[in-house]
């Protein structure tokens, strides 16, 4: 028996916002098609299925999940090995970007599982293309440590690198803590780095702040808890 296929599926950033702006319109046949779907989480895919799916077809559809605390990836390459055609999405945005899916992914084409991707919102690019910074290098982060003094030296280390190389350093944090981290960033970087901060990508609370260090002192942000994807420019 032949390998399946393996379909990498975009979801909104904010479960709120019009599908048909973000979303491909062809995105429901190929939902449609699918014999399951691996999701990061089962409260997000059911909210993603309902777009394209009646209750009914939802309720026949396996779903299974693959987040940080999947040990085990044969159960999911189990139906791929069979010849069948699952879909593969995150909470939010794009699979496998800072998401777990990658290692589904690399273990499908080891073997020989076709692989297919459809385009979609990601906070990622979204705000290093909103930033204004050069972009024709840059270097995505993840998650900078969340404790002193690792998170300060990660701080200095991105800043360095991103004057060396004339770079863009991008990264992210969880929105319970993106307060602090900007406190953190505003405090350690230099008054000419450039910082730029943007929140709730994609929601009717978009905010995209992009100013010199020295200004982010004299003029703080109220962060709250909102998703944040944090840009740095220090050439």
């Amino acid at each position: 028996m032949h390998p399946g296929k393996l379909i990498l599926l975009p979801n909104l950033l904010d479960e709120e916002a019009p599908a048909e702006k973000y979303l491909p319109s062809g995105l429901s046949a190929v939902v449609r098609s699918l014999q399951g779907l691996i999701a990061e989480s089962e409260k997000p895919a059911r909210k993603f299925l309902r777009r394209f799916l009646s209750h009914d077809e939802m309720v026949k559809l396996p779903l299974r999940t693959l987040n940080e605390h999947t040990t085990d990836l044969n159960e999911l390459m189990q139906p791929l090995m069979q010849g069948q055609c699952w879909g593969l999405i995150s909470d939010a945005g794009l699979p496998c970007i800072a998401d777990p899916g990658a290692q589904l992914v690399a273990l499908a084409r080891k073997a020989h599982v076709l692989i297919e991707t459809y385009p979609g919102p990601s906070s990622i690019f979204m705000a290093l293309q909103l930033s204004g910074f050069p972009a024709q290098r840059f270097t995505f982060h993840g998650y900078l440590p969340r404790e002193s003094p690792a998170l300060e030296h990660a701080i200095t280390a991105l800043e360095t690198r991103s004057r060396q190389e004339l770079s863009s350093q991008v990264f992210i944090e969880a929105p319970y803590r993106s307060a602090k981290l900007l406190a953190a960033l505003v405090a350690v970087l230099k008054p000419n780095t450039q910082l730029c901060v943007a929140a709730s990508l994609t929601t009717a609370g978009e905010q995209v702040v992009c100013r010199p260090v020295a200004e982010w002192r004299q003029k703080p942000l109220e962060l709250g808890k909102q998703p944040v994807v944090f840009v740095v420019y220090a050439g």
